[in-house]
């Protein structure tokens, strides 16, 4: 078996266990509705952290209004489905579409900023978004929201396997996407942008392109977002929420998909299991970041992806190593 079709096996099977084996536990009720609930929103704010973290750890700009273009993504499958009658899947691609249309429109006089001012700017274009959400009230519902029934908010296990098979596809997709060409020349532009200039790469094209692509994903996560809370206010598109998300990513590694991933299971875990304390589990947030900040600055992961073939790999050499020892033994 070659390399590449080994890593392709490991990959389907850690992709099937990942996916289906929840799945069957939740069906089977082993996993109750409550706990399948939290995982399934974890993989939602996981894809919000992979948004944030394209454009913070991967193109190298900060941008803390990632909740707008979820909001987007969130009221266009609301308004495609219930107003329009089109299809949930078809709604929920044209929602990632328009949020990506959105971030271009935005990104193109906003990318040539950097620092501070790209942040402010985002900040005000996702209050912007939160305003006009709360006073277009023919399409949005205003400040009272919409309801949004579908299947997946009436079946915990369909909404698992729903959206995280979204997370998991979007994953790989990103993967192979950092490591063609347009993605390394991304990285360069991330690392130093007066060198990658000089080697011909365009600064500002490779830039918008992640912000479009991270806009893309905020919006699906804001489809996925309204199928599974199967209620949506214009206050997800608030401040709040983007410091949220970007609190995963600076937990998790920016750079590291993998680690935004396990940040948001983490502290959404978390969140949920501090529940009895009320207000006061929101210390916890600051406490995590203060420690994290002193101790591990660079985030869980730092700039590292974790890797099931890395891993498969080293377990196998490792039991390897135990065998042939056994073996000099005797």
């Amino acid at each position: 078996m070659n390399k590449h079709t080994r890593v392709t096996c490991i990959l389907g099977v850690c992709v099937a266990f990942i996916v289906v084996v929840p799945t069957v536990l939740i069906t089977l009720g082993i996993i109750d509705a409550y706990i399948a609930q939290i995982i399934t929103i974890s993989g939602v704010n996981a894809l919000l952290a992979i948004s944030v973290n394209m454009i913070t750890g991967i193109t190298g700009q900060l941008s803390i209004g990632q909740a707008g273009f979820m909001a987007i993504g969130a009221y266009t499958t609301i308004f495609l489905t219930m107003d329009l009658g089109l299809p949930l899947a078809l709604s929920t691609i044209f929602a990632g579409v328009l949020s990506a249309v959105i971030g271009f429109i935005i990104g193109f006089p906003t990318l040539k900023l950097t620092g501070d001012y790209l942040a402010i700017v985002t900040l005000g274009f996702g209050e912007i978004i939160r305003v006009i959400l709360t006073n277009l009230k023919v399409i949005t519902g205003g400040a009272n929201g919409r309801r949004f029934t579908t299947a997946l908010a009436l079946y915990p296990n369909l909404a698992f396997f729903v959206v995280t098979l979204s997370l998991v596809l979007i994953v790989i997709l990103l993967q192979n996407f950092l490591r063609s060409t347009y993605g390394r020349a991304i990285l360069a532009v991330r690392e130093d942008e007066l060198a990658a200039n000089a080697s011909g790469i365009g600064i500002f094209r490779y830039k918008m392109i992640g912000f479009v692509i991270a806009s893309f994903i905020a919006g699906i996560g804001g489809a996925l977002y309204a199928m599974v809370v199967s209620f949506v206010k214009p206050d997800i598109a608030s401040f709040n929420k983007s410091i949220d998300y970007l609190i995963y990513v600076v937990l998790g590694g920016m750079g590291s998909m993998t680690g935004s991933i396990l940040a948001a299971y983490i502290l959404t875990y978390l969140q949920e299991f501090l529940r009895f304390l009320r207000d006061y589990r929101l210390l916890f947030y600051p406490l995590i970041l203060i420690f994290v900040m002193l101790f591990r600055p660079q985030g869980l992961l730092g700039m590292k992806e974790l890797s099931f073939v890395g891993l498969l790999d080293k377990l196998l050499k490792g039991l390897s190593l135990k065998k042939n020892a056994g073996r000099r033994r005797l």
